[in-house]
């Protein structure tokens, strides 16, 4: 492969900065990676794109060198991963960062963060809580920037360069060429990388991190962390924390905070006026029950109506619940309650007497 179909494999034109090719190496890299792209021409492809870069590095970069400070942030991609990316294993979601290739002129690295869920009661969620984040990270090797393999420049010995070698029949015949084991059909000499033992990955590392969720979230809230604060963990990525709110026995959460509780309550005790005890987020608060009314408003005691706000209202509303068949001292105690209303046992309401001395005249003139 020539410079100038080097160039044309990257997409560039002939003499396009070292910059440009290290931004155009990893664009292409982190596209045509057979570990991100399934498609069958993607181990072909990402040979190319490394030959390609092979062959500029080599012919030289026809910009002037950069400063050596930004020199220090850059590392030669030999693979399509750059270095640093972070797994969390835990999840099983493949999110990464990248923390090793800067474009040398002194922007900030790039961290892509692990992905994490935390699942919390409405209690949690309203009043705050400290979560307990577990789980293994596991980064690319930086010898090799995860390739595996260390690329050592000039040809291949085994192929000479050319990428492929001569097939064998069963009699030792030459039968056609097939591709270099050696260079992986690059043509560039390379070694297995010791330090990850040719896996591309260091060793996983756990972690334990104690995150403070504030109060207010909601279900799918989003809580970003920088690793970089965290002590004394320091994590190598940033978390990206989605909050999941648990279905709860007694409450149903409103869009504007307002928490509603419906209770089954005696219906004695409800015509009584008693005290009944009702459960908040905080715990349980007496409530005085009135005759002929079911909902109560307790104000303060909902959910937050923002992130980090004051808390909405809760909303209380009874249920009278009586039997379906009264017992026999039931049934006389409810007949001496009426006797009191209607005059039998004592003063009947003046309501109750206005309806009866009405009725009794509309019948007399219905006989007539």
């Amino acid at each position: 492969m020539g410079t100038d179909d080097a160039f044309a494999e990257l997409g560039l034109a002939s003499g396009a900065s070292e910059r440009e090719v290290k931004a155009a190496w990893r664009r292409l890299a982190s596209q045509w990676h057979p570990d991100r792209n399934d498609s069958a021409d993607a181990v072909a492809r990402m040979q190319r794109i490394n030959q390609a870069f092979e062959e500029i590095r080599r012919a030289g970069f026809c910009a002037a060198p950069e400063a050596p400070a930004a020199e220090a942030d850059v590392t030669t991609p030999a693979s399509a991963t750059d270095p640093g990316c972070a797994d969390d294993e835990r999840d099983g979601d493949p999110a990464a960062y990248r923390d090793g290739d800067g474009d040398g002129d002194g922007t900030a690295r790039q961290r892509r963060p692990i992905y994490r869920k935390v699942k919390l009661t409405l209690e949690e969620a309203a009043a705050g809580c400290i979560k307990v984040l577990r789980g293994k990270v596991t980064q690319t090797c930086r010898t090799c920037a995860g390739a595996g393999h260390q690329v050592l420049g000039g040809h291949c010995v085994r192929c000479g360069g050319s990428g492929a070698v001569p097939k064998r029949s069963f009699f030792g015949w030459p039968t056609g060429l097939v591709e270099c084991e050696a260079c992986l059909g690059g043509g560039i000499a390379r070694q297995p990388c010791a330090a990850c033992r040719s896996t591309g990955k260091a060793a996983p590392r756990s972690y334990q991190l104690k995150v403070r969720i504030p109060h207010g979230l909601r279900h799918g809230d989003l809580l970003h962390v920088d690793g970089r604060r965290l002590r004394p963990e320091r994590l190598p990525a940033d978390l990206e924390i989605r909050v999941e709110l648990l279905d709860h026995a007694f409450f149903k959460l409103d869009d504007d905070g307002t928490l509603r509780c419906e209770i089954p309550v005696d219906g004695f005790a409800w015509i009584a006026g008693k005290q009944l005890q009702v459960p908040t987020l905080t715990g349980l608060q007496p409530l005085q029950l009135s005759r002929g009314r079911l909902a109560y408003c307790l104000k303060g005691q909902g959910f937050p109506v923002e992130r980090r706000g004051a808390r909405g209202d809760q909303w209380v509303t009874l249920v009278p619940v009586f039997p379906e068949r009264l017992s026999t001292d039931q049934q006389i105690l409810l007949d001496q309650l009426c006797a009191t209303t209607s005059g039998a046992g004592g003063a009947a309401d003046e309501r109750l007497q206005a309806w009866h001395r009405g009725l009794r005249a509309w019948e007399r003139g219905l006989q007539g």
